[in-house]
């Protein structure tokens, strides 16, 4: 057989899958059995963010595991340690640390943190979440429950309670009761959309839960580890959530999720644990991924990509540019249309993604080179001169 039809037989029929086989890859380009080369404006969906076959991470992994790769969190575990100090740092929070496997893990922790508060704090047992309607919070049932797509629901009920959802920022104020908690949000929407938050609204959002306490929840798995430019879109928007939780581009193709939490009291001895969460392996990665970026100039990658496309707002299929930094996205007039750059795209040998409210999603590795900027917006002009 072969890996096609291999594939098919045993693997559970969950993705959409494109079946071209990609043999290796160099920071933003990618190279088929073939040896073509293809130009990647997806990082993974977020989440190679020093690129492909980077050779201070690889190295990084094949020195830690020629040592120890896994013991479990019984232990001291240093690379851990030192990555927990270096990611509380950059947040620019007073917080403690815990590490998950996933962007789904760690807002999973983010919830029990917040639910343990609600239950600690006053009289009244505090449990309802408030998030937005267009949110996309993860896929185990919890987060599920918690994204505000209701399409996203469908067949996997029935779900926990207490997760209400708001239009917009503007209505999470009349949501709020006795019985709110928390009120968990992406500064940028991705799959809703590349949509970003207005900045004021979310600073009087953030002054208002301060004043009632109820903590304030950050989703930061696709927009933190600089991908808006700041190591999180907190920073660029100027608040200090209680919660923050990271995954994507933390670990540079590793599966790591972290949660942030400024309640670093709430969560006891046996209250939350991760069997893989935070071993070697992962945060030796991470820790050489951070290293890497914070000697990057994203500033200039991201004003020379953005630059590139803007350039396509002038199609008449394409209603508005989105987005912040290097997450960006095209709105696109209709689905057909979105469905058909995205395939005209890869005949021209160049990655996009699909978002939720017809949106071109793009999310270069934030170590893409102006070569392979101009590389890729070549082929995509291609591709969009094919539709017009």
């Amino acid at each position: 057989m072969d890996l096609k039809t291999i594939d098919k037989k045993y693997v559970l029929n969950t993705y959409a899958r494109n079946y071209t086989n990609f043999k290796s890859g160099k920071n933003a380009t990618l190279f088929d059995k073939h040896n073509q080369d293809y130009i990647d404006f997806t990082s993974g969906i977020g989440v190679v963010s020093v690129g492909h076959g980077n050779k201070q991470v690889a190295d990084a992994i094949c020195e830690q595991a020629k040592n120890i790769l896994h013991i479990s969190n019984l232990y001291l575990i240093e690379p851990q340690a030192l990555l927990a100090k270096k990611i509380v740092e950059l947040s620019g929070l007073d917080a403690g640390l815990f590490f998950a496997n996933s962007g789904a893990e760690a807002n999973e922790g983010a919830l029990k943190i917040a639910r343990k508060y609600g239950e600690v704090d006053g009289e009244i047992k505090r449990y309802k979440i408030i998030t937005l309607k267009h949110s996309f919070h993860g896929r185990t049932i919890s987060t599920l429950k918690a994204t505000g797509q209701e399409s996203m629901h469908n067949y996997f009920g029935p779900f926990p309670d207490g997760f209400v959802y708001a239009n917009d920022i503007e209505q999470i104020e009349s949501l709020i009761d006795d019985h709110t908690v928390a009120v968990m949000i992406e500064l940028v929407q991705g799959e809703g959309g590349v949509e970003p938050l207005e900045k004021k609204k979310v600073q009087e959002l953030a002054k208002l839960l301060g004043r009632k306490n109820i903590l304030l929840i950050v989703d930061e798995v696709q927009t933190g580890v600089y991908r808006t430019g700041k190591f999180l879109a907190s920073n660029l928007y100027d608040i200090k959530p209680d919660i923050v939780t990271l995954a994507k581009g933390l670990g540079g193709g590793v599966p790591i999720g972290a949660v942030i939490s400024t309640k670093k009291d709430v969560l006891k001895t046996g209250d939350h644990g991760s069997t893989f969460g935070g071993n070697y392996l992962v945060t030796r990665a991470s820790l050489e991924v951070l290293n890497i970026l914070e000697n990057e100039d994203i500033k200039s990658t991201t004003k020379y990509f953005n630059q590139k496309l803007s350039t396509f707002v002038k199609y008449d299929f394409v209603e508005k540019e989105v987005g912040l930094g290097l997450m960006k996205g095209l709105r696109i007039k209709d689905s057909d249309t979105l469905t058909k750059l995205i395939n005209e795209c890869f005949k021209q040998r160049v990655l996009v993604l699909k978002a939720g409210r017809n949106t071109l999603r793009f999310l270069p590795p934030l170590t893409i080179t102006k070569e392979e900027i101009d590389e890729g917006f070549k082929r995509v002009e291609k591709a969009f001169n094919t539709i017009s």
